[in-house]
């Protein structure tokens, strides 16, 4: 894997994740309590055994960028490698910002054609889910192919919103189409029950959905880059031209847990999924392919009469007496008594408030981190360093789907209430 170079693309402004995205990239949103979404690219490159990687990305990077520098240090804690980052920029020969996937890699070409390697692995920073990079990378190069892209079993609903490849009996790619309906979509069914489903699971999902995670041999990316100068999207235009230019396409089937949490409803779901027990969809506890993150040194999580059910609770957290059930409270998060949570993601905390701290804040009218005494959370997602005081009552008990009450510190996306970084919300509101 040293003739291996990763690319991950930290994707656009990341409007579907707003207002998670309003102050940080799409790749450095806190995920698990403990974790960002740039850390799953990255560990599972790790574990790969492939430690040279760049970061794309060009809205707010800089939270990713503090993540990135604090948390992989390639050359001392995992060998000899690194993890950069590197942001959009204008220059006399691009004067444009990022306009698409393939556009991002073609702006930073100068730079990757530096590198001695023989693959390029296209990654994306806004997915979760588990894999082995080096499996991957040796299929492609067993096969021979010019590129290799990593496929989903799907079912007809969920086939709507990807790019679907139709493969033959030996994984070889015959048709690429960017989310087709209708006739367009029968056409791409194939037999999944070939590549390793069961029958009746074969029949459930009989497409094969584009994960957005390539591998190309170095010469050919570089040259259907510059051949195609005007073409901005890898799904798009970039790997349906290579299959019209004769290129060897070749699908790589994975069936396990993924899931592009590219979407406010998306985010929130596999979050609270990861509370499930005995068997979440995802789990953090494989000790032979762990996740990393950045090292906090924290004290453990104190608990002092709190009911807690089905949760996941971040290291450095105090909570009082109150009621947890199917939530997820990152690093630091304070809760206090007769407080109940449901369905809740709370982000925590970037630092921590002394005692001293909170109860000057009280005297003088202010509210201290956390969620205050007696307030009801349900369905919602609170943002790092969120302040909620006394009685609050967060349940969209109207049912709102879409809002924008930013002057409240708040927005509803999908019907989840989602209070924004650093907001207040005063005693007694209720949303």
């Amino acid at each position: 894997m040293k003739r291996v170079l990763a690319i991950i693309l930290g994707g656009g402004a990341g409007t579907r994740l707003f207002p998670l995205t309003k102050m940080r990239a799409k790749p450095a949103v806190p995920l698990a309590g403990k974790y960002r979404l740039i850390d799953i690219p990255v560990s599972n490159c790790i574990n790969s055994g492939i430690t040279q990687i760049y970061v794309l990305t060009q809205f707010n990077s800089a939270s990713l960028n503090r993540h990135i520098s604090q948390t992989y240090n390639l050359s001392t804690g995992f060998g000899q490698g690194f993890v950069e980052v590197l942001a959009a920029q204008q220059t006399p020969d691009s004067p444009s910002w990022f306009e698409g996937t393939a556009d991002a890699v073609r702006k930073y070409e100068w730079l990757f054609q530096e590198w001695d390697v023989d693959e390029v692995v296209i990654l994306s920073g806004d997915q979760l889910y588990r894999m082995d990079y080096q499996l991957f990378v040796e299929e492609h190069r067993r096969s021979g192919a010019d590129l290799t892209v990593a496929a989903l079993p799907v079912d007809s609903e969920q086939a709507e919103g990807f790019g679907l490849m139709h493969a033959d009996a030996d994984g070889w790619i015959t048709k690429f189409r960017e989310k087709p309906k209708g006739e367009a979509l029968t056409e791409m069914r194939v037999d999944t029950g070939g590549m390793g489903l069961s029958a009746e699971d074969a029949a459930k999902r009989p497409y094969l959905a584009s994960m957005g995670i390539y591998v190309f041999k170095r010469d050919v990316l570089f040259k259907l880059l510059a051949e195609n100068p005007e073409a901005t999207d890898f799904g798009k235009e970039i790997i349906p031209t290579a299959l019209q230019d004769g290129k060897k396409l070749r699908s790589y089937f994975f069936d396990d847990y993924w899931e592009d949490i590219g979407t406010i409803r998306a985010f929130y779901e596999a979050n609270l999924a990861l509370t499930a027990q005995p068997h979440p969809p995802f789990s953090f506890y494989d000790k032979q392919f762990p996740i990393y993150t950045r090292h906090r040194y924290l004290p453990p999580s104190k608990l002092q009469d709190a009911q807690v059910t089905e949760s996941i609770i971040g290291e450095g957290s105090l909570l009082k007496a109150c009621s947890i059930h199917r939530c997820v409270l990152g690093v630091r998060s304070r809760i206090e008594n007769e407080v109940v949570l449901q369905d809740t993601l709370v982000m925590g905390s970037d630092y921590f408030e002394s005692g001293e701290e909170r109860e000057l804040l009280l005297e003088r009218g202010g509210i201290p981190m956390g969620v205050g005494r007696g307030t009801t959370v349900r369905r919602a997602i609170l943002d790092k360093n969120v302040r909620i005081g006394a009685n609050v009552t967060i349940v969209n008990k109207d049912h709102v789907e879409e809002a924008d009450r930013p002057e409240h510190g708040f927005y509803i996306r999908n019907g989840i209430v989602v209070v924004v970084k650093n907001a207040s919300i005063a005693d007694g509101m209720s949303i």
